[in-house]
C-alpha cells in the first residue's frame, strides 16, 4: 500500500495583521487642516450644534413666545412640549431659510469644491449669521457686551462673535418676554371680568379658572390665534 496522500499545506495567511493607524498627516496645501482635524471638528461641531441651533438663530424668541401662549391660555399641557418644540423648529428652518442658503453658496460649497481652504470657509459662513444676529441686536447690549470685553470704539463689520452671541441672546430674551406680555393682556381681562362676576353672585368657592377657560378658547378660535402668532413672530425678524 502507498503512503497517505499529502495534506494540501494551509493558504498562506498574510503576515501583517489588520491595523488601525491615526495621525495627523493628509494636509496637502499650507493652511488646509488634515483630515484627522477635521473630522475631530466636525464631532465637536455636531455635538454643540443643539446650542448653535437654540442660542445663534430665531428658536429662542420663537420658542419662549409659543410657551407664553400655552401659560396665558392655562392649558399647560395643550400643545404638548414637543409640538412646541417642534414648531419652533421649523418655524426656525423657515426663518432662517435664507441664511442657511447664503452659507451653503459661500462657504459649504466652495469648500466641497476645494476652492477655499477650511479657515477661509469658516469665516465665509459665520458672516450670514453674524449679520442677521447685528439685525435683531439692540445697540445697548452691544455696548455692554463690548465694555465689558474690554474692546474700545469698533466698527459694526469688526465685532467678533463671542460679543455679538450673547449680546443677540440677550436681546432676544427681551423681544420675547415683550411679546408674552403683550399676549397675557387680553386674557387677564377676561380672568378679571369672571372673577368679578363670581364674586357678585356670590360664588366665592367657584374656581375663576374653570370659567374663564372656555372664554378665553373661544376667543383665541374667534381670532384666529395661532395665525396671528405665528405672522407676528415671522413678521418681527423681518426687520
Amino acid at each position: 500500500m502507498t503512503g497517505a496522500a499529502a495534506m494540501p499545506a494551509p493558504a498562506a495567511r498574510s503576515a501583517d495583521p489588520l491595523r488601525l493607524s491615526i495621525n495627523l498627516e493628509g494636509a496637502e496645501q499650507p493652511g488646509q487642516m488634515s483630515v484627522a482635524v477635521q473630522i475631530v471638528l466636525l464631532m465637536t461641531l455636531l455635538a454643540v450644534a443643539p446650542s448653535l441651533v437654540l442660542l445663534m438663530t430665531s428658536f429662542t424668541r420663537i420658542v419662549i413666545v409659543l410657551g407664553f401662549v400655552r401659560t396665558a391660555l392655562g392649558v399647560p399641557s395643550a400643545p404638548s412640549n414637543q409640538i412646541i418644540v417642534g414648531l419652533s423648529l421649523f418655524l426656525t428652518f423657515f426663518i432662517m431659510g435664507p441664511v442657511f442658503e447664503r452659507v451653503q453658496q459661500d462657504a459649504l460649497q466652495p469648500y466641497l469644491d476645494g476652492k477655499m481652504t477650511s479657515s477661509v470657509a469658516l469665516d465665509k459662513a459665520s458672516l450670514p449669521l453674524k449679520e442677521f444676529m447685528l439685525k435683531q441686536t439692540r445697540t445697548r447690549d452691544l455696548e455692554y457686551f463690548l465694555e465689558l470685553g474690554g474692546f474700545g470704539p469698533t466698527a459694526v463689520s469688526a465685532i467678533p462673535l463671542r460679543v455679538v452671541v450673547p449680546a443677540f441672546v440677550i436681546s432676544e430674551l427681551q423681544s420675547a418676554f415683550q411679546m408674552g406680555f403683550l399676549l397675557f393682556l387680553p386674557f387677564l381681562v377676561i380672568d378679571f371680568l369672571v372673577s368679578s362676576i363670581l364674586m357678585a353672585l356670590g360664588m366665592m368657592m367657584m374656581p375663576p379658572n374653570v370659567v374663564s377657560l372656555p372664554f378665553k378658547l373661544l376667543l383665541f378660535v374667534l381670532v384666529d390665534g395661532w395665525h396671528l402668532i405665528v405672522q407676528s413672530l415671522v413678521q418681527s425678524f423681518a426687520t
